[in-house]
């Protein structure tokens, strides 16, 4: 059965390591008859969340903020699976995919309980550190975010090693991306 997916894109660079995983993933995923949607959020007008607990009045435009976002709710919504694509920085994700993600919180107060809408997720990073320990805080925090929001991990990629535009080229994350992509 065809499944939705939405690639949230935190990289910077839209041309770079982790939209090479990106690329390698979706090309796997479409190979299954998924449909993938990419958003590339360097490109996008997405205002940090306010902490207002204004939202959810409205499940077409939840946020009371009206920027880019207005362009994910509705993908999001009809998502079976998210993928949180990023570079690490400092551990974490960019700040571009925070920013997107902490918004999505417009959407759980469209429910009284504050629940978040069920989803399976994936992370994809690139990353220039390639050690276990490098990791190992990014992995917990993804974890824990999932444990969290209710959702199920189908998979995370680390591409470590790989830090100038390029370096990814050749990297055998290239083709377990694609290989998760396709396992959908």
């Amino acid at each position: 059965m065809s499944k939705k997916i939405v690639i949230l894109n935190g990289s910077p660079r839209l041309n770079g390591n982790t939209k090479g995983l990106i690329e390698a993933f979706t090309k796997g995923a479409e190979s299954q008859g998924h449909n993938v949607k990419c958003f590339d959020l360097q490109t996008m007008n997405i205002r940090g969340c306010l902490g207002c607990f204004g939202g959810g009045k409205d499940k077409a435009s939840p946020c009371v903020q009206k920027d880019d976002m207005i362009k994910i709710y509705p993908e999001y919504a009809a998502a079976d699976i998210v993928v949180l694509a990023s570079p690490m920085y400092y551990w974490g994700f960019s700040g571009q995919l925070k920013c997107a993600f902490d918004r999505l919180f417009a959407v759980a107060e469209c429910d009284k309980f504050y629940r978040n809408p069920k989803k399976d997720c994936i992370m994809l990073m690139a990353s220039e550190g390639d050690s276990k320990s490098n990791a190992e805080p990014v992995i917990n925090y993804y974890e824990s975010l999932l444990k969290h929001m209710g959702w199920k991990d189908l998979g995370h990629i680390i591409a470590g090693g790989v830090m100038k535009i390029g370096d990814i080229k050749g990297h055998k994350a290239l083709a377990e991306a694609e290989k998760l992509g396709a396992s959908l």
